[in-house]
Order: C-alpha cells, then structure tokens, then sequence
C-alpha cells in the first residue's frame, strides 16, 4: 500500500492505494498518528486508487474519524471505488463517514 500526503489551507489530503489490509493497516495507522499527533483536525481520504479494504482498514479509519471528531475537527473520504463503496454501505460505514464523489466537494466541505 502507498500512502501520500499533501497539506493546502489547513486541510490534510492523504490519499491512498493498493490494498488496506491487516499488514498495511499497521502502517496506515502510524502515517495517520503523525497527521494527527501533528495537530491536524481536517482531514480528507482520497481513495480512488485504494483496490481492497478489509475490517482491518475499515478499524483504522474508524479510530481516526473518532480521534478527529473529539478534537472537534472533520473526516471525510471521496472517490471510493467500486470495491471499496461496497464494503463501506455493507459495513455501515457510509453512514459513519461523510463521502464524496470527488476531492474538489470534499475539501470544500472542509473549508466550510
């Protein structure tokens, strides 16, 4: 898994590819520790080149929607693919997350 990183007016885009797994949710874990530890309370998920989630990613996006949301920041993910949209409404998850079809929508929520 691949995990990029990019900051513009206060909001943190991370955008991820390859396969969110147990092996990579440890990684993906300590790369989102350090966006957040750093202070960071807005946060967007792009996810467009993400292939596979499974419950271990979805634990991973989880304990960090709840981390920002205690710090009265926002979470938000977009352009889910097909796989990963699936998982995410059979999980229950969609209702948890607030997602967007595209990263110019999503991080003009952020901004709002």
């Amino acid at each position: 898994m691949d995990i990029t990183q990019q900051e513009q007016n206060g909001v943190v885009e991370m955008a991820m590819a390859g396969r969110l797994d147990a092996v990579s949710a440890v990684e993906a874990d300590k790369e989102f520790g350090k966006v957040l530890d750093a202070g960071h309370d807005r946060l967007l998920i792009e996810l467009s080149q993400l292939d596979y989630i499974s419950s271990a990613g979805l634990r991973v996006l989880l304990v960090v929607a709840k981390r920002i949301q205690q710090n009265g920041g926002k979470v938000v993910l977009c352009a889910l693919t097909p796989n990963v949209k699936e998982v995410f409404e059979i999980s229950g998850f969609s209702s948890i997350f607030k997602i967007f079809e595209n990263t110019p929508d999503a991080a003009a929520f952020l901004k709002s």
